[in-house]
C-alpha cells in the first residue's frame, strides 16, 4: 500500500515494565504488533478473532488555523507511551500499531485525505480503527474514511464528546480543528445523505449563538455539560441509545477539552467546569462502545506540552483501555 504523509510505527513508542513472559503478567507493549502498512498488510484475522489497529494523526495545523495553542502534534506518541504499561486482559485477539499519518508543514488537507484512505484500508482488513490525535481536525479525515468504506447508503452516526460543536464555517485560513462537522454536514447535504450528529458535553460559554443556530439548521442533536449529573443519568443514556438506534454505524470521537481542567490540563482550550470522568461519564461512553455499531473511534486534542503529571495523557489512555476491553470482550 502506497501512502503519503505516512510514518511507520516506531518500536520505541511501546516500552514499559516487564514482569515476565507468561500470559498472566503480559502488558500491551509486549503484545502490540507493529505493522508498516507500506510494506505489509495487517495480520489476517482467524474466525472469531478480532483486531484493533491504532493509528496516529500527528497534526496541529488545524489548531493553529483555529487560533489555538499548538502542541497536539506530539499527542500520538504521548498516548502510545501512556498505553504501553496496561495489563493484557484479553486473549486470542490482535492489537496492532499501524503507524502515523503526519501533517507535513501546513498540508492539512493532504494529511486528511491520507488519513481517510488509511482508515478505509484498516476497516477493509477487518480491524477497528482507533486513532490517536492530534488536533480535532482528525474528525474530517476519519469520518471520510469510514464513509468511503461503508458507502453513502449506510446511516453513519457521529457521536462527539466535546465542549465545542466544531461546526464553524471555514474562514480565509481554510478548514481547521473547529470546522470538521460543518464540512461533513455540507458534503452530506450535497449528496442528500442524512447528517446524524450528537454532541455531548456542550458548553454554553464556549459556543456562540451562531454555532447553536448552525447546529440546529443542520439538524444536529446536543446535550449540554450541565446534564452530566447523576440525577439525569436515565435521560442521558436514553438519548444516546435513541440516537444509536437511528444509525447503522457509529463514529465516536472524544475531544479531551470536554473534561474539567483538573483532569485534562493538556488541551488547547481548558474547561474549568467540564465533565468529570466518573461513573456517569463512563456509563455514557460504554453505552456507545457496547452498541455493536462502532465503526471507528479517536481521541483528539492531547497536547503533551501543556499537560501536568501526564494527567491528560493518562485520562486519554484510560479511554483507549475501555475501548479495547469492550471491543474484545463484547
Amino acid at each position: 500500500m502506497t501512502l503519503v504523509c505516512y510514518q511507520p510505527p516506531a518500536v520505541g513508542n511501546w516500552q514499559g515494565r516487564t514482569d515476565g513472559e507468561e500470559p498472566g503478567v503480559l502488558r500491551w507493549h509486549q503484545v502490540i504488533r507493529p505493522v508498516n502498512l507500506e510494506r505489509e498488510p495487517l495480520p489476517a484475522l482467524a474466525q472469531g478473532q478480532k483486531g484493533i489497529a491504532f493509528l496516529g494523526f500527528a497534526s496541529d495545523e488545524g489548531v493553529r488555523r483555529n487560533k489555538g495553542r499548538t502542541g497536539a502534534v506530539e499527542g500520538p506518541a504521548a498516548l502510545r507511551k501512556a498505553c504501553s504499561g496496561f495489563p493484557v486482559h484479553f486473549s486470542g485477539h490482535i492489537l496492532a500499531d499501524a503507524g502515523t499519518i503526519a501533517c507535513d508543514g501546513r498540508q492539512l488537507e493532504m494529511a486528511q485525505d491520507a488519513l481517510a484512505a488509511t482508515v478505509s484500508h484498516i476497516l477493509g482488513s477487518g480491524y477497528l480503527p482507533v486513532l490517536f490525535g492530534g488536533g480535532h481536525e482528525i474528525t474530517y479525515g476519519h469520518e471520510k474514511g469510514i464513509r468511503r468504506f461503508f458507502g453513502d447508503k449506510a446511516q453513519t452516526g457521529i457521536i462527539n464528546f466535546d465542549a465545542h460543536f466544531d461546526i464553524r464555517e471555514p474562514d480565509e485560513n481554510g478548514p481547521s480543528s473547529g470546522t470538521g462537522f460543518w464540512q461533513i454536514a455540507q458534503e452530506r447535504q450535497a449528496e442528500k445523505i442524512p447528517f446524524h450528529y450528537l454532541a455531548l458535553g456542550i458548553q454554553q460559554n464556549s459556543n456562540t449563538p451562531k454555532l447553536f443556530e448552525t447546529a440546529e439548521a443542520f439538524g444536529a442533536d446536543h446535550l449540554p455539560a450541565s446534564l452530566f449529573q447523576q440525577k439525569y443519568h436515565e435521560r442521558l443514556i436514553s438519548a444516546i441509545q435513541a440516537f444509536i438506534q437511528r444509525t447503522d454505524h457509529i463514529y465516536l470521537t472524544t475531544c479531551l477539552d470536554v473534561f474539567a481542567a483538573p483532569y485534562a490540563p493538556g488541551v488547547s482550550a481548558t474547561a474549568y467546569n467540564g465533565l468529570v470522568p466518573d461513573a456517569l461519564f463512563l456509563d455514557c461512553f460504554r453505552t456507545v462502545l457496547r452498541s455493536g455499531k462502532l465503526a471507528g473511534t479517536d481521541i483528539a486534542e492531547l497536547n503533551p506540552s501543556l499537560d501536568q503529571d501526564q494527567r491528560t495523557a493518562r485520562l486519554a489512555a484510560s479511554l483507549v483501555f475501555e475501548t479495547v476491553m469492550n471491543y474484545f470482550t463484547r
